[in-house]
């Protein structure tokens, strides 16, 4: 039934920007930024969405889309709040990877490393910019649980924006920013021909090893 439906849809687009590894910078976050950037002005819809793997206490992997806050010096930044899933995942096992796919320039990026929290500044900077109703339900404090119903969680809302809207700089004290310091990054750029072109760097003393793989 599935293999029926997906059967003909194209895998990738008939025109992919070029990559040539030989050119790439010595880091991997200078070419994070090109591709990126790359992608933006190619109006690539969210390109700023990263798929987030993370093991669960159970020991099994779990994943969800979330949205790349900054990319500084120290990596690759995603927030939420420490009492979600997530968060209580990131803090029992600092470990994560992320997944970036642009599909109109059939490319990816994988990404996997260590996890570091920001500090109260940070985390509270971040939050403010945060949309009201977005900080209304950090604030409510349910993320994930099981919800009775719609009503409940308009009330929640409604009576979180009023704090917000009474206290001037009211800050959540489980918001959290996690820095995923980049061990290893992978750029997958498709060819129409499968011969995909693959280059990793790897962490190598203060610098990066460059390697290409397999498609």
């Amino acid at each position: 039934m599935i293999r029926d439906i997906v059967r003909g849809v194209p895998v990738f687009p008939d025109e992919m920007p070029p990559f040539d590894p030989a050119t790439a910078p010595s880091s991997p976050i200078d070419l994070f930024v090109e591709w990126l950037q790359r992608a933006v002005e190619d109006g690539v819809a969210a390109p700023h969405a990263v798929n987030l793997s993370t093991v669960g206490e159970d020991g099994l992997p779990d994943s969800r889309v979330v949205i790349l806050k900054d990319l500084t010096k120290d990596g690759f930044q995603i927030a939420s709040s420490m009492d979600s899933p997530k968060g209580r995942q990131l803090t029992a096992n600092p470990s994560a990877a992320l997944t970036f796919f642009w599909p109109a320039a059939g490319r990816q990026v994988r990404i996997r490393g260590a996890v570091s929290t920001g500090g109260t500044e940070e985390n509270r900077a971040d939050f403010q910019r945060r949309h009201p109703v977005a900080r209304a339900l950090v604030l409510a404090g349910s993320q994930s649980s099981v919800m009775p119903g719609r009503k409940e969680l308009d009330a929640a809302v409604d009576d979180q924006v009023r704090r917000i809207e009474a206290t001037e700089g009211l800050a959540s004290t489980t918001w959290t920013v996690f820095t995923v310091a980049p061990d290893a990054v992978e750029f997958w750029q498709a060819d129409q021909d499968r011969r995909h072109t693959r280059l990793l760097y790897t962490r190598f003393g203060e610098g990066w090893r460059q390697e290409m793989l397999w498609p």
